[in-house]
């Protein structure tokens, strides 16, 4: 005989989600000990001529020189090293003419779509890392209200972020631009707009300003409000929630560029369907039936978790390139063991030192993520060129 479920109250429920919350804490004091914080890598001469694209001699001779940093010797004196920011300051200065260039913006990049699973805030996340490691500086703004982007950062979103610091307060009309908002993060080179649970009021705020003013553009709020950043910054990611919210509206119509990470899944293709529909209705509703316009620089599909050993993929592969044709990017992010360590220990692939991860799956996943990062840099340089007329 099954004894009956005892009914769960409102209380246990609260309780849960006190029990859920202090172990996520717990882990994450495991995994970013002993300071509790994440830390960048460092990087020894071998990475740092990877990245800067000069030989040993070229290297040498700007330590010599002494215009550069200079890194350290490590205890033994048999390796020099240099943290992250170092490389960064020598990445700008080797790279200056790839920067973005005087008089032009920078460009705003949405990261979507409907399902959860399928990779997206790690893409958002890897693509500001790799970005930030060609000498950009990016803005992150995490737009979900589950945080996941502000926790892979190293923060809790609802013990270390305070609502007044998510974007909501430029939502409810409290403040007119982003800068209030924007932190920096362990990561040089990012910036970082945080998210915490209480921000999915954003979708009761935005339609209750509508329905008072018809007049209210709720779809503009965020793309007015990052206006004074775009001068700041070199590219503005935005991490979306995984439904076509209002929230995801105002991400979408506030960018330039759009990526989706879509897994070669039969219902997460279904799924992309649905999304590129209603984004279709609704942009028509709101911008196009009122005499406005909006144009995207690009819309980039990539294929994620992509297991090679499973056939059924094949054919949903076939289905997204002949759905999607030129909008496929031609890279593919592996599912892969290193992918799915780096994200249990609140990370990416370029939080460990490539160097010092020798499996071949580590090399296949971190080549995938360089080549990715490398195809949306061409297209942020042909957008600001576009830009200038060029």
């Amino acid at each position: 005989m099954v004894t009956a479920a005892k009914p769960i109250t409102l209380d246990a429920i609260g309780e849960q989600a006190d029990r859920v919350k202090s172990v996520v804490a717990q882990v994450r004091g495991a995994m970013l000990a002993p300071n509790s914080r994440k830390k960048a890598p460092t990087y020894n001469t071998s990475q740092l001529m990877a990245l800067t694209g000069l030989d040993k001699s070229q290297v040498d001779y700007r330590i010599r020189k002494g215009d550069l940093p200079t890194g350290r010797l490590n205890s033994t004196g048999s390796r020099r090293e240099f943290t992250q920011p170092e490389v960064r300051h020598w990445i700008r200065d080797i790279r200056r003419d790839e920067l973005r260039p005087e008089g032009a913006e920078a460009i705003t990049i949405a990261v979507g779509n409907f399902k959860g699973g399928v990779t997206k805030t790690t893409t958002a996340l890897t693509l500001a890392q790799g970005l930030s490691l060609r000498g950009h500086r990016v803005l992150v703004i995490d737009c979900d209200p589950q945080g996941s982007l502000t926790t892979l950062f190293g923060l809790l979103p609802d013990s270390e972020v305070n609502v007044d610091d998510t974007v909501l307060p430029l939502f409810s009309g409290a403040q007119s631009e982003i800068g209030y908002a924007i932190r920096p993060t362990y990561w040089d080179g990012i910036d970082l707009v945080a998210a915490a649970s209480l921000l999915f009021s954003a979708e009761f705020v935005l339609p209750a300003k509508q329905s008072k003013d018809p007049k209210f553009e709720f779809w503009n709020v965020l793309n007015y409000g990052i206006d004074p950043a775009r001068l700041d910054y070199d590219v503005i990611l935005i991490d979306t929630p995984p439904a076509l919210s209002y929230t995801t509206i105002n991400a979408l119509m506030a960018s330039d560029g759009i990526i989706m990470p879509l897994p070669p899944n039969a219902l997460d293709f279904a799924s992309s369907a649905q999304f590129w529909d209603l984004f279709s209705d609704l942009t028509t509703q709101l911008v196009a039936n009122r005499g406005g316009e909006k144009e995207f620089a690009f819309i980039d599909i990539l294929l994620s978790k992509v297991d090679t050993n499973d056939g059924a993929s094949t054919y949903v592969r076939e289905w997204i390139s002949a759905a999607y044709t030129d909008k496929v990017l031609p890279v593919e992010i592996p599912k892969a063991a290193a992918v799915s360590t780096s994200s249990a220990e609140f990370g990416t692939v370029y939080d460990s030192s490539p160097a010092n991860a020798s499996t071949r799956t580590f090399k296949r996943a971190y080549e995938a993520y360089e080549r990715f990062v490398e195809l949306i840099e061409d297209q942020t340089q042909a957008f600001w060129r576009r830009q200038l007329g060029a």
